[in-house]
């Protein structure tokens, strides 16, 4: 049996009426995507990166996406 035709029987399958979804948390298991960019950053930004994130122990790079984050979700227009 081919990858394809294993599911083929699920591809019509439809949710009943009677369930509710209304209580569902939207994007609960989304987790984007990272990819490799290139970008400049003064320096004293990146030491002070660097320092927090060694303080914090985590990498660099992941303190500046969660403060880009921040920003990004309080400055939504």
């Amino acid at each position: 049996m081919r990858k394809k035709d294993r599911f083929k029987e699920h591809d019509k399958y439809e949710l009943p009426d009677e369930v509710d979804m209304s209580g569902s948390i939207r994007g609960r298991f989304y987790k984007p995507r990272k990819i490799s960019t290139t970008v400049r950053i003064d320096n004293d930004i990146i030491m002070y990166l660097k320092k927090l994130a060694t303080e914090k122990k985590i990498g660099y790079q992941t303190l500046l996406n969660e403060a880009l984050r921040e920003y990004v979700t309080h400055h939504a227009a």
